[in-house]
């Protein structure tokens, strides 16, 4: 097989170039919703379940991130809501596909009305996402979604209502991994190199500078994370979240 390193580079460099090119109104989009929402006093609600966690990560209490940030997670259940361990290590994927579990992470979480929501997601059709989105809109708050168009629509939804994610979004950011995310073939069937981290990431943080932006454009100073590992790191940031008490959380 004479597949590797190099060929992987060329098509993550090639869908990076798509992303930029086709999500640039999309980022627009998402960036409003989000800048009017931390204008009115809320902060940034993500979730990710699996490998979409780490793009969660990438919103939510990171360095060079938005401080009015706060990342929802599968093991809030247990952290927050007293459940056993064994229900995030018995069969983890059941979990993510049990549309139940979604109304005990909203109602465990320091929501608030004005909050926009970004749920991350590349098939876009398991339960726990698609009911936590239901959720989200009844609850009347904005829902951005950053998932693969080609594999969800691709997919049969897990969720009873038939739904997807980007179903149910204000905005839909595409990530544009193929339907399986990986991009090199192996010989005698199937695939390696997955890409939707890597383009779902580079969205995060095209929305994140856009709100930035916004924010700044207002004459104010946008509340951004520095590094903890630089001088003064801890005490700049210790300042922000002091403004934003009982509303974000920076646990496990």
């Amino acid at each position: 097989m004479d597949i590797g390193a190099s060929d992987y580079v060329r098509e993550v460099r090639s869908l990076m170039d798509e992303t930029v090119r086709t999500q640039g109104g999309a980022v627009g989009r998402a960036a409003a919703l989000m800048a009017a929402s931390l204008r009115g006093g809320g902060v940034i609600q993500a979730f990710g379940s699996g490998h979409s966690e780490a793009v969660a990560m990438e919103i939510a209490g990171r360095a060079g991130g938005l401080v009015p940030s706060n990342r929802l997670a599968l093991r809030d259940i247990v952290l927050y809501g007293g459940a056993p361990v064994s229900v995030l290590t018995d069969t983890p994927s059941r979990l993510e596909r049990d549309p139940s579990v979604a109304r005990r992470i909203y109602d465990l979480a320091p929501v608030e009305p004005q909050d926009v929501f970004v749920l991350v997601s590349s098939s876009g059709v398991n339960g726990s996402v698609v009911e936590l989105a239901s959720l989200v809109k009844e609850r009347g708050h904005d829902l951005i979604a950053l998932t693969s168009v080609r594999h969800s629509t691709a997919m049969t939804s897990r969720h009873p209502s038939g739904r997807k994610l980007l179903d149910l979004a204000d905005v839909v950011l595409d990530n544009g991994a193929p339907y399986g995310d990986a991009v090199l073939p192996l010989p005698g069937g199937g695939s390696f190199g997955a890409v939707s981290t890597i383009t779902s990431a580079l969205l995060a943080q095209m929305v994140v500078a856009e709100v930035v932006r916004e924010l700044a454009g207002d004459g104010q100073s946008p509340p951004v994370y520095r590094s903890a590992n630089v001088v003064g790191g801890d005490e700049h940031n210790q300042a922000l979240e002091s403004r934003y008490a009982g509303r974000i959380r920076r646990g496990a």
